[in-house]
């Protein structure tokens, strides 16, 4: 028996034959197991939780800063093949997630939301009830002065 290990020979001869099988899930996983994230994932997740914010914050905005900031989210998410270190791809794949997975569900997501969506609105010019001349709604001055400028 060696007194350094605490095995036989035998033992350490056996134990040379015995297979070390991992499966590559299992190898990564050791990498994978720890209970903090680096500053630099947490910047990750923050890029990526606020482009996904935007993208669903911001699909029917009305303001130019709104449409912007959804334009640049959903050219962010769909953009494939880049090598920036902070693209889409990169962060999900840093952070263990799928970005084909990502990418398809925001963008059913989205698909949703257009399909829910009213189609048109109805604005009216002027408030009901008003008394009406010719056929026309009237509302106070403006109404009287447009009514002028067109003949009636």
């Amino acid at each position: 028996m060696n007194y350094e290990t605490g095995l036989s020979v035998e033992e350490k001869v056996a134990s040379l034959f015995q297979p070390d099988t991992l499966l590559p899930a299992q190898y990564l996983e050791t990498f994978r197991k720890k209970g903090y994230l680096e500053p630099e994932k947490r910047l990750m997740l923050a890029v990526l939780e606020d482009a996904i914010a935007c993208f669903q914050k911001y699909p029917f905005a009305r303001d130019s800063k709104g449409r912007a900031l959804f334009r640049e989210a959903e050219e962010w998410i769909v953009e494939e093949g880049s090598d920036w270190l902070f693209s889409f791809e990169n962060i999900c794949e840093v952070l263990a997630l799928d970005p084909q997975y990502v990418r398809q569900g925001l963008l059913r997501w989205k698909q949703k939301m257009m399909a829910e969506r009213p189609k048109a609105k109805i604005y009216r010019l002027t408030p009901r009830g008003e008394k009406r001349k010719g056929g026309v709604t009237v509302a106070g001055r403006t109404g009287q002065k447009l009514l002028k400028a067109v003949g009636r």
